[in-house]
């Protein structure tokens, strides 16, 4: 039934060059002394001398980035230990309906390697404004190829928007193209907000105010004057304007933990992983001898290990922090206090009849409301409520902190009083069952200056290291796929640590289109002789 959802996906091939191709390196085999990560640890033995050890690896976090590294690690023969709490140690990638559009191979790569069928055809979206449905997006594969942003402009359905208010959007290509993914490039445009971002490059209020505006409060959580630049511009390019079929997107049929980190999970137990739940780390314990991480506390319990994996999100590492006195000692860790989340809230309903929606999966805001939010058909999108009598509707909020501290019945009011000011129909339907979950501090908060508290993979303490959303890294991919590469490149790490195993093959971002290279070389040009001119050095940009 699915075999024409993957019609549209590409295989992507990793170009030699790839900085993030590690499979020309040799297989390490080097054998060294090994912790114990748990008790299974004394029948390990990796060699005919009984000498040599499997190596022992302990996860935080069984997210897109936990799993993604306890994955590739026990592949490769590594005995990894993932600890959970009630709340997946709050990862964000269970939060609210998320997409999955065209860029995340890795993703889909995984997919493929489970053998599972877990999304959706690509399908159609809306936005709607204040004033009503703004804009419904196609499916771009299904369209005439463009060049980057044309397909945008000319296939996207705008409603409302005029053409001179959508020409606006043209010259923000001057800063898309500045903008290349480097450590300068973010330092750049990180300091500003989305919203002067906007203006700086001549956005129209309307097109700002009715299309902008609210894709921002729903692809980073926040207002756009709440929002970093450089987080923008890295999301518009990977998620839109760098191929026309970026933004097709497909959607999980359930559940993302039942319908893919439970086959997951399971796949993994087979090969030996150990999945702890109900932990909670209250310290990590350092050996001054090697200068190394030599275990971790869960309250009573002490799990030691040759490397380690923190992949969270940020409030769960902050509250680490605050309980660790090794990682309070390094300056990296203490900036990690200066990042902030931001509240999501999700509400599930089951009303008393159908609805009609004319699109499954939709993005809305008004002038009234500093958060964003979306609402799904469930009853299109998800196999158990397909065939259901009544409508099954999710609506999911961001940066709801308004929101969170209300009672569920004002919130069911709340969201059918949204849901009736989009679909005219939700004003006759009576709510007979509803799910409310709250969700503070949850999802990352890119504000403007975050980029210089946020952490790279490796960290200064040479057997631990980082993975999630929020961790700087050079790929170019965002969301759920920026998460499980991080986790990958963890793995990649580990291996490349304790010179064990094969490196995992992490599938790039598609090239840029030959326009948009040829742009982007002859902005470094200049760039480069400008930076030759005697100058002054104090301008602010």
């Amino acid at each position: 039934m699915l075999s024409s959802s993957w019609s549209w996906r590409q295989s992507l091939t990793l170009p030699p060059s790839s900085p993030f191709d590690f499979s020309c390196r040799p297989r390490c085999t080097r054998a060294g002394s090994s912790l114990v990560a748990h008790a299974r640890a004394e029948n390990n033995d990796n060699g005919e001398d009984g000498k040599k050890k499997n190596k022992n690896v302990v996860i935080v976090g069984s997210g897109w980035a936990g799993l993604g590294a306890a994955h590739h690690l026990c592949k490769q023969g590594f005995n990894v230990t993932v600890l959970e709490d009630a709340d997946d140690y709050g990862s964000p990638d269970g939060i609210g309906i998320q997409g999955f559009w065209h860029p995340y191979q890795n993703i889909f790569s995984l997919v493929d390697e489970l053998g599972i069928k877990p999304f959706t055809n690509s399908m159609k979206s809306a936005l709607y404004s204040s004033e009503g449905l703004e804009v419904e997006f196609p499916i771009y594969q299904d369209l005439p190829q463009l060049p980057s942003p044309l397909g945008a402009l000319v296939h996207t359905q705008f409603l409302r928007m005029d053409l001179v208010d959508r020409l606006t959007s043209v010259s923000l290509m001057a800063a898309v193209v500045d903008f290349d993914n480097t450590d300068t490039a973010w330092r750049k445009y990180d300091p500003i907000t989305a919203r002067e971002l906007f203006r700086q490059f001549g956005c129209s209020e309307k097109l700002y105010r009715d299309v902008f505006r609210p894709m921002l409060q729903v692809g980073l959580f926040v207002p756009p004057e709440q929002g970093s630049a450089a987080a923008t511009l890295a999301m518009l390019y990977y998620l839109i304007l760098a191929h026309q079929k970026d933004f097709d997107a497909v959607w999980c049929q359930g559940t993302l933990k039942e319908k893919i980190f439970k086959p997951w999970k399971e796949l993994m137990r087979t090969q030996g992983c150990v999945f702890l739940e109900g932990r909670r780390v209250t310290n990590l314990f350092f050996d001054e001898a090697t200068g190394r991480i030599s275990g971790i506390a869960c309250g009573g319990e002490t799990l030691n290990a040759d490397a380690f994996i923190l992949a969270v999100r940020i409030s769960t590492i902050q509250e680490i922090i605050r309980n660790s006195s090794v990682l309070r000692t390094r300056d990296e860790f203490l900036k990690v206090m200066k990042l902030a989340g931001v509240d999501a809230l999700s509400v599930k309903l089951r009303l008393d009849g159908k609805v009609t929606i004319p699109n499954a999966t939709n993005v809305c805001s008004g002038n009234d409301h500093c958060f964003g939010w979306t609402f799904f058909d469930l009853n299109v999108l998800q196999d158990e409520h397909k065939g259901d009598p009544m409508q099954v509707i999710q609506s999911d909020f961001y940066y709801a902190d308004e929101l969170l501290v209300l009672e569920d019945e004002q919130l069911v009011g709340k969201t059918m009083s949204y849901l009736a000011d989009v679909v005219k129909e939700f004003a006759n339907s009576t709510v007979v069952d509803r799910e409310i979950s709250r969700s503070p501090m949850s999802l990352t908060h890119f504000f403007p200056g975050s980029y210089d508290y946020m952490m790279r993979g490796s960290t200064s303490f040479p057997n631990l290291f980082m993975a999630g959303d929020w961790i700087i890294n050079r790929h170019g991919s965002w969301s759920q796929e920026k998460s499980y590469v991080t986790g990958l490149e963890a793995a990649n790490r580990i291996v490349d640590y304790l010179e064990y195993g094969d490196f995992a093959k992490i599938i790039p971002v598609e090239e840029d289109e030959q326009h948009i290279q040829a742009l982007r070389d002859l902005n470094r040009s200049f760039n480069e002789i400008r930076a030759q001119l005697p100058l002054p050095s104090s301008f602010l940009w």
